[in-house]
């Protein structure tokens, strides 16, 4: 069985693990609630007595950004009768009566210990029950929405354990990043030896890349116009996402609100201390290094240049090995990141979002086969199966990552083994793209914009649009190929747009599931112009077939690691 054969079964069966055993599970009992905004629940040690409120910290961050949940066990709930603004009665829910842990990240918070003597408790991990008021919101429409909404408490736990395989998936991936496009790259400019052709080389891709992305905008916002996603949701699933979600749309606010002006990002570029971008990880500095160093050892004499060229490129094949060993534990890892992904969604919130997904996906599908299939068979001269067969590796990494830096390390050996690209392209071409080319991402943007502007009933004018295409298409470039990034840049554009950034938090409980698509748009994107530059340097290029993957372990993602391991003496 082929590689990308077991991954796509491993994400079928994160899938359905998702569905049906998630968090949001409709098939489960919801027993928790599960809350990162900390400081909007009210909590009482009587329900009926105001003055016995528990003040509860306002959460610190940890250094990604994330917030450590609290997680509240129900054991009782109170409804109550009301009426709705069209006068009926309506049960609602009021009150629920919850187990609160004193956890140790509440107890550090909790500096003159006043919560822990007030639930009575005498050290970490020991509990209480008291009461949460629930929040409830009046609809125009009638009815009510309750905030904050319970979900499975097993379900929770399933993906609390499978995270971990997820997670360590990721790293093992991420870990042969950094020194594979470092190598690589510095290889690769090297072996091109014209500083000229380097220049026509980066001339071409940068252009082409800010073509297609303007295009995908463009697209997303025609779409968006076409079917009009925002007319679709309803009042109530529209309150109910903004309770749920506006904390984390305020995060994403904050960050966007912190990020770096265009010049800054320009001067960014260049790095004040190369082994710290080493370090950090900051994918367009080490490629300014890279590509000044590998241009640097052509102009030394043969004998000094070549030992440096020769290690690195033992380090480079070094890395392609670690990734084939990885890829051994793709369908496991995979399964873990698809079931944290689609559990944490939900039923409801695909089922509210659907007409916005489907409006995204749509635009996406018409972006790959239209621009990228263009450029693949009219500029790279490739039949379109050949490049769909070449590609598919790297599209189901980037796909169950939610991640086009997590792909890039099998993005190059698509290029160079399935594509038959040579590695100064390949290596030029493809780091460049993981970090400027983000055409999925701005597509979403386009969509999201519009849709976040009509679910507010804003007319955008024809100045307003444009500057979405302007501003999602800037803003894309450098936008970090890491989950939940493009959250940053879609602040950015609906700040420039006038759109309220509140809206974010319609779209947030989708965002994860749509980035997967997004991120494998993101890496054909690559690989299609990188098959086109390498047509256009004069290559021939040779699509990797089934039969010869299976035949040849040289080549490929099959049979890689049938050599047996031998011992190294040094000299």
């Amino acid at each position: 069985m082929q590689v990308y054969t077991k991954i796509l079964i491993g994400m079928l069966v994160g899938a359905v693990l998702g569905l049906t055993l998630g968090p949001k599970s409709m098939f489960l009992d919801a027993d928790l609630y599960k809350v990162s905004s900390w400081d909007r629940l009210e909590l009482r040690t009587d329900r009926d007595d105001p003055s016995t409120v528990v003040q509860l910290p306002v959460p610190k961050k940890k250094a990604n950004g994330e917030v450590t949940p609290l997680r509240l066990p129900i054991l009782e709930t109170v409804t109550e009768t009301r009426e709705d603004r069209k006068g009926d009665p309506q049960e609602v829910e009021t009150w629920s009566r919850v187990r609160l842990t004193y956890s140790q990240s509440l107890s550090l918070r909790d500096s003159d210990q006043q919560i822990r003597d007030q639930l009575g408790l005498t050290k970490i991990d020991d509990s209480a029950e008291v009461w949460l008021a629930l929040q409830q919101t009046e609809l125009e429409s009638g009815g009510f929405s309750v905030w904050p909404v319970p979900i499975s408490g097993f379900g929770d736990t399933l993906v609390t354990w499978l995270k971990p395989i997820g997670t360590a998936f990721m790293r093992l991936i991420k870990m042969v990043i950094v020194p594979l496009v470092f190598s690589s790259l510095l290889v690769g400019v090297a072996s091109l030896g014209d500083v000229r052709k380097l220049g026509r080389l980066g001339v071409r891709t940068l252009g082409l890349y800010l073509g297609t992305t303007a295009a995908a905008v463009s697209i997303g916002l025609g779409i968006a116009h076409l079917i009009n996603p925002g007319s679709f949701i309803d009042e109530k699933a529209r309150v109910a996402l903004q309770a749920q979600f506006v904390g984390a749309a305020g995060d994403e606010v904050e960050r966007a609100a912190e990020a770096p002006s265009t010049i800054d990002n320009i001067l960014n570029i260049i790095p004040a201390n190369p082994i710290a971008s080493l370090v950090s990880g900051d994918m367009l500095q080490v490629i300014f290094f890279a590509v000044l160093f590998g241009i640097a050892l052509t102009l030394l004499d043969d004998k000094d240049g070549r030992p440096v060229v020769n290690i690195l490129d033992r380090v480079q094949n070094a890395m392609v090995v670690i990734i084939h060993i990885v890829m051994k534990l793709a369908p496991y890892g995979v399964a873990a990141l698809v079931a944290d992904v689609v559990g944490q969604s939900g039923f409801s919130v695909l089922s509210a979002l659907f007409v916005y997904a489907a409006t995204v996906l749509l635009g996406l599908a018409i972006h790959g086969t239209l621009v990228y299939g263009f450029i693949a068979i009219y500029i790279a001269k490739l039949k379109p199966m050949a490049f769909l067969r070449a590609v598919r590796p790297a599209q189901l990494i980037a796909f169950s990552t939610s991640s086009s830096s997590a792909a890039l390390p099998v993005t190059m050996e698509c290029a160079e083994e399935n594509l038959g690209v040579s590695n100064p392209v390949a290596s030029f071409v493809i780091p460049l793209g993981s970090t400027v080319n983000m055409d999925g991402t701005a597509l979403y943007q386009g969509v999201a914009a519009l849709f976040i502007a009509q679910v507010f009933q804003m007319d955008l004018s024809m100045g307003a649009q444009i500057g979405i295409v302007a501003t999602a298409t800037m803003a894309s470039i450098g936008a970090a190929g890491v989950p939940g990034a493009g959250m940053v840049t879609l602040a950015m554009v609906l700040t420039a747009a006038g759109i309220p950034t509140v809206g974010l938090a319609l779209i947030l409980g989708m965002d994860r599931l749509l980035d997967m698509f997004r991120s494998a748009l993101n890496v054909t994107g690559d690989l299609a112009v990188t098959a086109a530059m390498a047509r256009l340097e004069g290559e021939k290029l040779e699509p990797l077939s089934k039969e010869d993957d299976k035949a040849d372990p040289k080549r490929g993602f099959e049979r890689r690691l049938d050599k047996k391991p031998k011992p190294i003496e040094p000299d």
